[in-house]
């Protein structure tokens, strides 16, 4: 770039490549088709006996295709980034972003699917019409509640692994930070009491996920408050769900009376909900997760000044951040590997501890980077490994 390009903001600078590149993806050729003899074996006449044999079995679609490392990554955009329902021609940028993080982490060929339709049954058609040339698909971007049912839908009728990245991505990541954070605070998992702000998508999935890791105190709060058994305003069937299975203590009231002595808060919400107020209440030691894109929840240096021992965002330029593409290249290779009929619960734990253990954490990096040398390729061994030990494994790769 130009050296007075680079006097341009982040934004400014992005559209101009996306405008000069048109767009972040192209086709690249694994074959040669330089003479006539090429051309007869990559296509006709010759390409009629790979067909043939799949034909006779489907399995070998995995042995003389690209099918086994292709991973689509669909979309509906009614949910992207920080910018809503922007539909699906305006989200089509982040999902081509999504395609070449695979390919530059985890060497997998990625296609943005955008569908044009907000309803649960389109989207769910659509991924199962196109699946046999697939062998996984990330669901990205798409708005709450209609993803649970959609990645619920689709890990039920479809034989190969779907994960909805802003879901379990996220919570994968989280948690990968929170054991190095409870492990420099001195603390126990069990012990701990987790306050939440956000009862979306991400939100829901790190509870999940953080319940059975063996954190036995989460408190999940919206707008109306603390979610509980028995509350009656801003409900629906996912937030029923999360009241049976968190806030065994039954506290009600807003956030800032339920954040009292928690340990840790999570926040997948929104800009400014927290404040220094709050994070002076809580627990000696207090862990801030504060993930809202693009402002936080609160700013790194107001939770500082407040007490927070820890403070992670989901943004590049403050420590510590959580960021989905320290997990989504690596459990999808690991899935891929092994030709896994889903991605469970046991194969995003490894993920998990895996992220978790290739650093010594610090207070200002409890996370490695998405540079780190084959973090991917790690994570890819012990989801495969999970995957294999779990019984959704196909195949066993050979060492």
């Amino acid at each position: 770039m130009k050296e007075e390009t680079k006097k341009l903001s982040t934004g400014e600078r992005s559209l101009i490549l996306h405008e000069t590149c048109k767009g972040k993806l192209a086709v690249v050729s694994k074959v040669p088709v330089k003479t006539p003899d090429d051309l007869a074996l990559a296509y006709t006449p010759g390409v009629a006996e790979p067909c043939l044999r799949i034909a006779k079995n489907k399995e070998d679609v995995y042995k003389y295709t690209n099918k086994g490392n292709v991973v689509a990554v669909l979309s509906d955009g009614t949910s992207v980034l920080g910018l809503g329902d922007i539909g699906p021609e305006a989200g089509l940028p982040v999902m081509e972003g999504k395609c070449i993080l695979f390919k530059n982490f985890g060497n997998i060929d990625a296609i943005p699917i955008m569908v044009s339709s907000k309803e649960v049954e389109d989207v769910i058609k659509a991924a199962k019409l196109i699946a046999p040339g697939l062998g996984g698909i990330n669901l990205e971007d798409i708005s709450a509640p209609n993803c649970f049912e959609i990645e619920r839908r689709l890990r039920k009728e479809l034989d190969i692994p779907v994960m909805h990245d802003d879901q379990h991505g996220t919570a994968i990541v989280t948690l990968a930070g929170l054991i190095n954070a409870v492990k420099l605070a001195g603390k126990k998992m069990e012990d701990l009491k987790v306050v939440f702000s956000g009862a979306g998508a991400a939100g829901t999935a790190i509870t999940k996920m953080m319940l059975g890791y063996g954190i036995k105190n989460v408190i999940v709060t919206d707008r109306a408050g603390a979610i509980y058994v028995g509350r009656k305003e801003n409900m629906n069937a996912e937030k029923d769900d999360l009241a049976k299975i968190t806030n065994p203590y039954k506290e009600k009231g807003k956030l800032c009376e339920v954040i009292k002595d928690a340990d840790v808060f999570v926040g997948v919400s929104g800009p400014g909900l927290l404040k220094k107020e709050d994070v002076k209440k809580m627990h000696p030691k207090a862990i801030i997760f504060a993930m809202a894109n693009p402002t936080p929840e609160i700013l790194p240096p107001e939770a500082k000044e407040a007490g927070a021992f820890i403070v992670a965002t989901g943004r590049s330029d403050f420590p510590n951040q959580i960021n989905n593409c320290l997990a989504f290249p690596g459990v999808f290779r690991g899935a891929l590997d092994v030709r896994a009929r889903d991605i469970n619960d046991e194969m995003k734990l490894a993920a998990a501890k895996c992220i978790a253990g290739m650093i010594e954490p610090t207070v200002d990096c409890i996370i490695p980077s998405v540079f780190h040398p084959n973090l991917a390729y790690k994570v890819a061994e012990k989801v495969a490994e999970a995957a294999i030990k779990t019984g959704v494994a196909r195949c066993i790769p050979k060492k």
